[in-house]
């Protein structure tokens, strides 16, 4: 994993000290739980346990990899993240960072919202953790973006919570209308709706830095981050217009329970509408 440039001189310091280097202790941990993954033939099995109720009766996770263009740890989780992009009721998207460009290859997808993004669920996790590859599973857990079993775990951890059955519908003038339900009572009761473009898949001939001469495909890449209001925990319903859909082949809905915008916090519901 390749960590933040600021975080990346800390533990170089903690390293020349003597201290645990987090990075090694968390790759041994990491390489523990993929080989007994393998022994048992049940990486997935997390998911499918979290995954037990008829699709139309429950929400789908989310699970947000932070990757770069110019981050040698990354093609495993970017290839692995298109596997997750197949499973049921798993919304599986790529955010692409822009802190590794200085390396000597601008990431062509990149952008400063998703690295401030990143950063936003640090602060509101209160680890401070920022690396890449980093997954985020339903906006609360961090994990390997190209460790299958820890996202499993965070899945399974995380997916009950996710609650809110998010309804998308193409509208008559090439746009899309989202209806959210009105809340039970039980459990969110409000929270702000983010839509999110996405394109499908593409292939990066990265020319340098530290992936250069490889070509590795990208899935589900975000292009935006649109704010479409609160929900108040009546039922409501926002449109998306179709000049914010323009180029997208995918479009993403998520209820972000936390403070939305710079202060992202648990998906308490999400939706993927294919718009091909």
């Amino acid at each position: 994993m390749s960590r933040h440039p600021m975080l990346s001189r800390l533990e170089c310091f903690r390293e020349k000290c003597g201290a645990v280097f987090p990075i090694e202790a968390r790759q041994n941990k990491e390489l523990g739980s993929f080989r007994d993954s393998i022994k048992t033939g049940t990486i997935l099995a997390a998911i499918a346990a979290a995954l037990t109720l008829p699709a139309a009766a429950r929400a789908a996770s989310v699970v947000e990899l932070f990757t770069s263009q110019g981050c040698s740890s990354c093609p495993p989780a970017d290839e692995l993240l298109a596997k997750l992009a197949h499973e049921p009721n798993l919304i599986a998207l790529s955010l692409p960072v822009d802190y590794w460009d200085y390396l000597g290859w601008k990431d062509t997808f990149a952008q400063p919202a998703f690295t401030a993004r990143q950063r936003a669920y640090a602060v509101t996790r209160g680890d401070r953790e920022v690396y890449t590859p980093q997954a985020v599973v339903n906006g609360a857990i961090h994990a390997n973006g190209a460790s299958r079993s820890e996202i499993a775990r965070a899945v399974a951890q995380t997916q009950p919570a996710v609650e809110v059955v998010v309804t998308l519908a193409k509208s008559s003038d090439g746009g899309v209308e989202v209806t959210i339900p009105a809340s039970t009572g039980s459990g969110v009761t409000s929270g702000s709706i983010v839509a999110m473009p996405v394109i499908g898949q593409r292939e990066v001939a990265i020319g340098r830095g530290e992936n250069a001469r490889r070509k590795v495909v990208y899935s589900n890449i975000v292009r935006d981050l649109v704010p479409l209001g609160r929900w108040s925990g009546a039922r409501a319903t926002y449109t998306v217009p179709a000049a914010t859909l323009a180029g997208a082949d995918s479009l993403v809905v998520i209820v972000d329970a936390g403070g939305g915008g710079k202060s992202p916090g648990p998906i308490a519901g999400a939706a993927q509408l294919a718009l091909h």
